[in-house]
Parts: C-alpha cells; sequence; structure tokens
C-alpha cells in the first residue's frame, strides 16, 4: 500500500490500466524521489505491466539496489528473465523467493511452467503476454493520502495512547524516537583481554599501546552500536594490522561479520572516506564501503559480472583523482557517457586496491 499522494495517484491510474499517464507522472518528479525504494518499484512494475521491458529491468535493479531481498522486486527480474528465455537465471530468483516465503503462488507457478515447457521451443510457444501477465508482481494499491493519516489516525492514536496509560498506568515507550542501538554486550571486551591487549613479539604494521588498543576497540564498539558501521570498520582493520593480541583481532573479525551491507538510502556519508585517504593507506580501508563518482570506461558485462576502470573524481570532468577497478558479480546496465556514484566495498590487491559494486545511482542530476 502506498501513502505518499504523488505515488498513490499514478499507482490508482495504473491500475484504471491508464499506464501512460502514469509513468508520464512519475517520470516528472524523478529527481524528488531519488533514492525512494517506493518510487523504482512501482515506475518498474508500471512498465513492465505496460510492455516496456527495457524500463522495467533498470528501476527493478534500481530498486533492488535499495532492497536487496525484497520478494516483489525478485518476481520482476525473474519473470524479466524468463520473457529472455535465460530460464537459469529465473529460477535462481524465484527459488530465492521461496526461500523467503515458501507458499509464494507466483514464484511455484513460474517454476511449474519452466518444468513443463523446458525445452525452448515449448516455452516460446506457451509465452504469450496474457500467460506471462499472470507471472507479473502486482501493482501496489493506492493507501490513504498523508492528510487523512496525520488528522485521523495521529489523532486516534494518542487517544488511544493516553486512556491506556490511565487505565494501566503503564510507561509507554516513545513510537517516534530513533532506532534503539544495537546490542553490544556479546562483544565487550572481557578483564582478560583488557589485562593483555597486545602481544610482545612480532612484526606488525601498526605498534599500539596497552591503552590505545582497548580505546581504540571500545571506540570501534561504539560506533557499531550506533550503526556507523564503515568508521568502526576502519578502527577495527587498525587493530587487525597492529600488535593487538589475538583474542582482541578475534573479537574485532566477529564485529566485523555482525556488520550489514549499506544502500544508498542508508548510507552514513559523514563517515564516506575520501578516494585520497584509501590510496594512502589502503588496508586501513579493508571492506569498508565508500560512496564516489566519477566516470566509467572500458566497460565489460556479462550475465555474471560488471567489470569497468572507474575515474574516480571524474564526474566534472575537469580533476581525475584516480583510476580503479571496479566488479560487480551481476549484470549492470551502465551509460559510459554519463556520471555517475558507485557504492562499493573497497578490496585489496597486491598492486593496489579497487571496488566490489553494490550498487550505482546514474542520472542527469549529477551532471549539475
Amino acid at each position: 500500500m502506498i501513502s505518499d499522494p504523488l505515488l498513490n495517484k499514478a499507482a490508482s491510474l495504473a491500475k484504471k490500466r491508464n499506464y501512460e499517464s502514469a509513468l508520464r507522472m512519475l517520470k516528472d518528479d524523478e529527481e524528488r524521489y531519488y533514492g525512494s525504494f517506493k518510487f523504482y518499484y512501482l515506475y518498474a512494475v508500471i512498465c513492465l505491466h505496460s510492455g516496456n521491458f527495457v524500463e522495467a529491468k533498470e528501476n527493478f535493479d534500481l530498486a533492488r539496489k535499495q532492497k536487496l531481498k525484497d520478494k516483489s522486486t525478485m518476481l520482476g527480474h525473474a519473470v524479466l528473465y524468463l520473457k529472455r528465455m535465460n530460464t537459469v537465471q529465473a529460477v535462481n530468483y524465484y527459488l530465492e523467493v521461496l526461500e523467503m516465503d515458501p507458499k509464494n503462488r507466483t514464484a511455484k507457478k513460474a517454476l511449474s511452467v519452466i518444468r513443463k515447457y523446458s525445452a525452448s521451443e515449448a516455452l516460446s510457444d506457451w509465452m504469450t503476454q496474457e500467460r506471462l501477465s499472470k507471472l507479473f508482481p502486482k501493482i501496489p494499491s493506492p493507501g490513504i493520502d498523508s492528510k487523512s493519516i496525520l488528522t485521523g489516525s495521529l489523532v486516534s492514536i494518542a487517544v488511544l495512547l493516553f486512556v491506556f496509560i490511565l487505565l494501566t498506568g503503564l510507561k509507554v515507550i516513545n513510537p517516534f524516537k530513533q532506532k534503539n542501538e544495537r546490542a553490544s554486550v556479546d562483544f565487550i571486551l572481557s578483564s582478560q583481554d583488557r589485562n593483555a591487549p597486545v602481544q610482545v613479539d612480532g612484526s606488525f604494521r601498526y605498534i599500539l599501546t596497552r591503552d590505545e588498543t582497548s580505546n581504540l576497540y571500545d571506540r570501534a564498539l561504539n560506533l557499531f552500536t550506533s550503526y556507523r558501521d564503515e568508521a568502526a570498520k576502519i578502527n577495527l582493520n587498525r587493530i587487525l594490522e597492529s600488535n593487538a593480541s589475538e583474542s582482541i583481532k578475534g573479537r574485532a573479525r566477529l564485529l566485523i561479520d555482525n556488520m550489514e551491507v549499506p544502500g544508498f538510502d542508508n548510507f552514513n556519508r559523514g563517515d564516506n572516506p575520501a578516494y585520497s585517504a584509501v590510496r594512502n593507506e589502503s588496508l586501513l580501508y579493508r571492506d569498508v564501503h565508500v560512496i564516489w563518482s566519477g566516470m566509467a570506461t572500458n566497460v565489460e558485462i556479462t550475465d555474471e559480472h560488471t567489470k569497468f576502470d572507474f575515474l574516480v573524481g571524474y564526474d566534472t570532468r575537469r580533476t581525475l583523482e584516480g583510476i580503479i577497478p571496479v566488479t560487480f558479480y551481476s549484470p549492470v546496465r551502465i551509460n559510459t557517457e554519463r556520471p555517475l556514484e558507485v557504492l562499493g566495498k573497497v578490496v585489496i590487491f597486491d598492486n593496489g586496491f579497487g571496488l566490489e559494486g553494490v550498487a550505482i545511482h546514474q542520472s542527469g542530476r549529477l551532471e549539475n
């Protein structure tokens, strides 16, 4: 269900099969919805139902970058692969949906069709637009507009909460407070770790004192509990490259394993490392996620990967900070004539570093 007024109206038009007007309305306000999963998904699914499969694919890709594990987006990708007769990729998506939702009817029906018409010619004969459309994810239902929510629902909730407090005397948790901090008790250093935080013998890139080791770990843990994973990871990488004890290094690795992969929508740009910082001390930034702007060149796209040379900082076509390799382990559409932002994880090579791609943002607004 959609509550945004514009998206709500576009969904209503699409439900009435007025796809052209719905898409035109969304396109006119595209810039305002940069990074919005709801916008990308709605645009993609309307394109799918209207028969515009190229733009459907582009926007399902954008939606998936915001929510990697959304079932409806996966169903959209799957049916597009099925239309292209790429049953291997389609089956992979359908099986992934069933792992999350074993009762999903669309995925079950699609797999049944693929099994029944396993030969390419038979599947091609089956695949009419009417039959294929039954495997499309649904257009989201229009919801209540924001004004109705503010004037109706919030007032009702406030009254109910007030009555609840009067009747029960219980303390009510503020529903509008920020997201709770992560639990950190499992990662707190033990007294044994604090008593012997460093190694005496060995060769290390960074030499830390006892206090520096403990303080560095505690700082990383505080950042982790505040969902600032990338800043925490930099501190933990210093520990891993130092004379810290193996016990503390083990805790640092465990902490890193419990961190999340960011998207454009939740990436903390205040913790975004500069290219020059990574170039100067790349080991400190191992597996740290960054968002850098630039241009792509020497693009290579297959069904399994997308590789290109990334001209970092060249989005303005004035300054080139450096050139690094970027690899996405999936096909990604890239316009080499336009600037782009890459969200990726720093990977270290013997002769330098590059990025393992997570997501790409590319739109006209970057040219301004």
